[in-house]
This record gives structure tokens, sequence and C-alpha cells, in this order.
């Protein structure tokens, strides 16, 4: 059996402590001896066996009182326990049961029934381990899903409210056209904005459902990255945020769904401009790395992101906090990582000399 397997034998003579263990030689079990069923409860603690062999006639506590008492403590029912016994009527078996014994041998014991026995026990202890683990990680995405569906319904709410509340002042009979243009414009460009979060989600869902097919297509890489640059030059602008790009001149293929891979650009972008202060630089750099690949970065000078949350950034539930007063969902850097995943490639985040992050995507150019 596997060497990590933990056993704990309870009984109060040394001398059938040492059977067992000649019994169970070679068999890559970790024995623990206990001399009586205080001491046993004492260490159990500190042991957390795997199972434990425990003999019914004992001093002081006698193993059906031990057992009762194991079974009772949340921290230790789960253990299976094998009551060793020179009884053999069925009530007093019924006895070993009753307290919460998971099986019995009877004495003297049986080499092949003990390994018997014991490997049917950790067979049942592996299954149990292998729930719980699974129990806590449904428990922590069922919270972190909680977490994120909390936040979702933060972003939409708030465009919804405040649409809402530009459309009762366009309500307003003193209103005037030129305000009820600049109430409509703004309207428009907030239902934008929520549009553009409702299909993110469900472009996430799609693809990772594999419902959703790319369209991919040969593209110049020149083309869509100056593209995106020119989509965030004004408002770089009025940030006072230097917006750079150093992209190659000469042809340069990659094979991408246009539409998807321009929004990763973008969502790079508009994550660098919403956490860059003002007057700091950001340099949107493409470069083919071989013959077969081609390099994106966005590199900013803003606070960047710590080591412990680099490779947890790019989670669907993952909250981050880089930025005071900056609000930040994990939504546009998830969706990054699903586009470019499903084109094969990688997206990654390092960080920038002396402040700041550089966000890089990886991608076969054909």
């Amino acid at each position: 059996m596997n060497n990590t397997v933990s056993i704990l034998i309870v009984d109060d003579q040394p001398h059938n402590f040492e059977v067992l263990e000649t019994l169970l030689d070679k068999q890559g079990y970790i024995l623990h001896y206990a001399s009586s069923g205080v001491k046993a409860l004492e260490r159990l603690d500190n042991l957390q066996p795997d199972v434990i062999l425990l003999d019914v006639m004992m001093p002081e506590i006698d193993g059906i009182e031990v057992c009762r008492r194991i079974k009772a403590n949340q921290r230790w029912q789960h253990i299976p326990i094998i009551m060793l016994t020179a009884l053999s009527s069925k009530k007093d078996l019924a006895v070993c049961l009753q307290a919460g014994a998971n099986d019995f041998l009877s004495k003297p014991v049986n080499s092949v029934e003990l390994r018997a026995r014991l490997d049917s026990m950790i067979r049942i202890k592996k299954q149990y381990d292998h729930l719980q683990t699974s129990l806590k990680e449904q428990q922590s995405l069922l919270q972190m899903r909680e977490d994120m569906v909390n936040m979702i319904v933060h972003d939409l709410r708030n465009p919804l409210a405040s649409i809402i509340f530009e459309t009762e002042l366009l309500k307003h009979p003193k209103i005037s056209p030129e305000k009820r243009d600049l109430k409509a414009d703004k309207i428009l460009e907030t239902s934008k904005r929520l549009n553009a979060l409702i299909n993110s989600l469900l472009t996430m869902a799609k693809l990772e459902s594999g419902k959703m097919v790319l369209n991919r297509c040969d593209i110049d890489l020149d083309e869509i990255c100056r593209s995106a640059v020119e989509n965030f030059a004004a408002l770089a602008s009025t940030k006072d945020i230097e917006l750079l790009s150093d992209i190659p001149q000469q042809p340069c293929t990659i094979n991408v769904d246009p539409p998807m891979f321009q929004r990763v650009l973008d969502n790079l972008l508009s994550n660098a401009l919403k956490f860059s202060p003002s007057g700091s630089q950001i340099i949107f750099k493409a470069e083919s790395v071989d013959a077969k690949g081609v390099q994106i970065k966005v590199i900013d000078s803003g606070p960047g992101v710590s080591e412990e949350l680099r490779t947890s950034i790019f989670e669907k539930y993952k909250v981050g906090t880089l930025m005071k007063n900056v609000s930040q969902t994990g939504l546009g850097l998830a969706f990054c990582k699903v586009v470019v995943e499903a084109h094969g490639g990688t997206i990654s985040v390092s960080e920038n000399h002396p402040k700041g992050a550089i966000f890089t995507v990886q991608i076969n150019s054909f």
C-alpha cells in the first residue's frame, strides 16, 4: 500500500503491538502506538491517522468508550476504526458497531484478514478525503461565483442607474436643447458600455463551453495594432497620458478572429489607461519573436501587479485591487485569457522596472 498511510494501534499490551507490527511488515504503513485509550485520544489531533486499530478490552477507558468519543468528535469521526476483540458473541460485536466501529477483527488476528480489512478501510478513507477535497473546492468556487455575481450586478446597476437618472432629466420641461443633446449622448455612451459588458460575459460563456467557433482569417499585424492604438489616443490625451506605439513596418500576417482579437487589444489598453496615473507613459509594442509567432506587449507605468496576483489576475472570479478607489472585477483580463487561449496563444503579466506592469500576448502568426 501507499507508504503515506498512517495507522494508529491502540492496545494496553505492548506485545500485541509487536504482533501487529510483524503481521504488517513490508506493507509500507506508518505505524503509531498508544498504550491506552486516554493516550490515543490525546494524540489524535497530532497524528491524524488514516485508520485506527482499537483493542476492546483495556483498563481506564475500554475500546468501546474510546470509539464512542472518537465518533462523537467532528474532527475525528471520519477516521475508520477496526475493533480488535476476543469477544465472539453477536451481542458483543453489535455493541462494537453501535459504538461507531466500521469493522472488527477477532483475536488472534489472522494476517490475511487483517490486511484485507485494512485495505478496505483505507479505500474508504481515501474516498472520504477525495470527497472532502472536492467539497472544499466546490464551496470555494461557489463563494467566488457569489462574489463575482455581486460585482457583476454592481457593474450592471451603475450604468443602469445612470441611464435612468439621465432619462428622468430629459423629461424635465425646462431642459434646453443643448443639455438635452448632452444627456442623450451620455445615455448612448453608457448604454454602449453596458452592452459591451453583457457581450463580454456571453462571449466568455460560449467560448468556455465550446459553443462558439472563431471566425479566423489572415490579417495584417500592423493594421490591427495601429487600429487599437488609434482607438485610445483621444482618451489617453484627456488623461494626460502619453500613448506610444512600437509596431513593425514590415508585413506580418496573423491568423485570428479579427473582432475578438481587437477586443483583446482594446481591453489591455483600456486596463493600462485605467490604472496609469496622469503624466505617465504607455507603450504598445508588437514584434515577431520567431518564424511562427508574434508578441504584443502593453507596457505601463502604473502601480504594477504584485507577484502573488500575477498567476491569478486572469481568473474570472479573481478580485484585484491595484489602485485606490478604482474598482476591478477582472472580467476584462479574464476575457483576454479566454480569447487568447482559444487562439492557441498565451497571456502573462510581468514587472516593468522601475514601476508598472507589462502584459504580454504571444500567438502564432498563422
